[in-house]
């Protein structure tokens, strides 16, 4: 099957199985800002879906049983874009302030002497993160020389 030149495929929305619904809404809402659009909270089917502006980005379904697993095929991480370097200062603040896994210290850049950066956590199940801003971190350090940033944490 081949696909046709006007076919256009954008990411719609992330759906990631959580271990904690609650627990998750806590830091998916009050500490990254997501609203939630619609809950199921009928057990064994707990589920939200988190949106910006009443459209749809994140759905977490309560269905796993331990922690992300980085070594399996899979999510590798999420990342979300934001207007400047200083929002990704803010939310630094924040999650720092709540006790939040980080995977390095400060903002980052995205490569050596690339303008983009961001910082890099996880969420309560153990899932990567990622906050950057496509400029602004001109001059910020790169974990790696040989590799993009978000590729090894």
């Amino acid at each position: 099957m081949t696909a046709t030149t006007n076919t256009t495929l954008r990411t719609g929305h992330v759906g990631l199985n959580v271990t904690d619904l609650a627990r998750s809404l806590a830091f998916y809402g009050d500490l990254l800002g997501f609203e939630v659009l619609v809950e199921g909270k009928e057990d064994g089917r707990r589920y939200a879906l988190l949106g910006q502006e009443g459209r749809l980005v994140l759905a977490l379904w309560q269905q796993a049983d331990g922690p992300y697993a980085p070594a399996r095929a899979g999510l590798h991480h999420l990342a979300f874009e934001v207007d400047g370097i200083d929002r990704v200062r803010d939310a630094e603040a924040r999650l720092t302030a709540h006790g939040v896994d980080f995977a390095h210290d400060g903002v980052v850049a995205h490569r050596e002497g690339a303008g983009s950066g961001g910082i890099f956590f996880h969420d309560p199940d153990g899932t990567r993160l990622e906050i950057y801003a496509p400029s602004g971190a001109e001059g910020a350090p790169a974990p790696y020389a040989d590799a993009p940033t978000c590729g090894f944490f």
